[in-house]
């Protein structure tokens, strides 16, 4: 009995890019709205990966037009942990669309935090 071909398996459609998909849930937060590191993962299909949504906007070129500004900490502050500088251009961001920041970068997300619609 001769043996039959193996079939072929092909592969899964390939994942959405991280980065890309990130930078996509970015773009839609309207100003004056706010969302978490973590929402943005969970938006962009990757909810376990918060953590690198802030790698993906820490290496956004200068002079982006995407609203980077608009993702903060779950727990309602801007993270200025070893980038200082990139902390008050983002109080300041904030602040020139109407959402209070304290000068140490504690807001309230729940009275700013985008919910998207479908």
């Amino acid at each position: 009995m001769a043996a039959r071909p193996l079939k072929r398996i092909e592969p899964a459609a390939p994942q959405q890019d991280f980065r890309t998909a990130v930078l996509a849930v970015v773009a839609r937060i309207p100003k004056g709205r706010l969302a978490s590191y973590g929402q943005v993962a969970a938006l962009a299909g990757f909810p376990q990966r918060p953590r690198q949504v802030g790698m993906v906007l820490s290496g956004l070129p200068e002079g982006t037009t995407l609203p980077w500004h608009r993702v903060v900490n779950t727990r309602g502050y801007v993270p200025s942990r070893g980038r200082w500088w990139g902390a008050f251009e983002q109080i300041g961001r904030l602040r020139d669309e109407g959402i209070e920041v304290d000068d140490l970068g504690n807001l309230d997300l729940e009275a700013h935090r985008w919910v998207p619609r479908s």
